[in-house]
């Protein structure tokens, strides 16, 4: 009787040592689902359906936009300029020469514009009111996709799930943000807004945009854009992927668009 309770002992213990819950509602998996932002379409703006877009922003009350070149598409340049709404037309203020460059994000920090390239390593500083290229800066990132700024740093994607930060003065890498949603990195970042102390991120070649704490790197909203994306190409067949997303923090409009798309789309969320 002794052996057998000594065994019953023996069969509880190790049991209990397998990690196994005890309680059925400790079993529960936990909700990894990312909460998804409810939006709402607001206004339909013309947009240049010659742009590649790969930077997308507001400054001065202006709405601006950069354009990559690609041999894929001979009408795209890459350029940088004022967007006008109604037309869709852009008012070029910078142009790199295409057989050299792919031009890609842009953003605006106190009295500079700055320009990403693609491959080659390379970035362009301009004065801010006149365009006039003053610099240019190298950065140890294999590529350079989108730019943006939360007043303090420049803020950098590179088509990988980490974020760069900048020194606005010496241009050198600061810091990294490894992002990632519920656990996983997050890899294919690329055009970037900061919109009050939060990142929002294209991701390439998806229908969605991410909500980044950059506190954490965590992703804690996502707007899933699948069904404006989908009306745009009923409207426009010839666009391409959704990729852009610009704030206006005097009117707090935010307005989002993609590559060579016919239509700028202004978006209403809780933000």
């Amino acid at each position: 009787m002794r052996r057998l309770q000594n065994l019953l002992f023996l069969g509880l213990f190790f049991s209990g040592c397998t990690g196994q819950p005890k309680d059925p509602a400790s079993s529960l998996a936990p909700n990894l689902e990312t909460p998804l932002l409810n939006y709402s379409v607001r206004h339909v703006y013309a947009h240049d359906t010659t742009s590649y877009t790969e930077g997308f922003l507001f400054h001065n009350h202006q709405l601006y936009e950069s354009s990559g070149a690609t041999d894929e598409y001979p009408q795209t340049r890459s350029m940088a300029g004022v967007e006008d709404m109604n037309t869709g037309k852009i008012d070029k203020k910078i142009e790199l020469d295409k057989s050299k460059y792919f031009g890609e994000g842009i953003v605006f920090f106190k009295d500079k514009l700055y320009q990403l390239t693609y491959k080659n390593h390379t970035g362009f500083i301009y004065d801010a009111a006149t365009y006039r290229r003053l610099d240019s800066f190298t950065y140890r990132n294999a590529e350079g996709w989108a730019l943006t700024t939360d007043s303090v740093s420049l803020i950098m994607s590179d088509g990988t799930s980490e974020l760069t930060y900048l020194d606005p003065v010496s241009l050198k890498a600061m810091k990294k943000l490894a992002v990632t949603e519920n656990g996983a990195a997050l890899d294919s970042l690329n055009e970037l807004e900061y919109i009050k102390g939060f990142i929002y991120a294209n991701r390439y070649l998806k229908d969605y945009i991410v909500k980044i704490d950059p506190a954490t790197g965590h992703v804690v909203g996502k707007l899933d854009l699948s069904s404006l994306v989908s009306e745009e190409h009923v409207r426009y067949p010839d666009g391409d992927v959704l990729n852009g997303i610009a704030y206006d923090p005097v009117a707090d409009k935010i307005y989002v668009t993609g590559k060579l798309w016919s239509g700028i789309y202004e978006i209403a969320f809780s933000h």
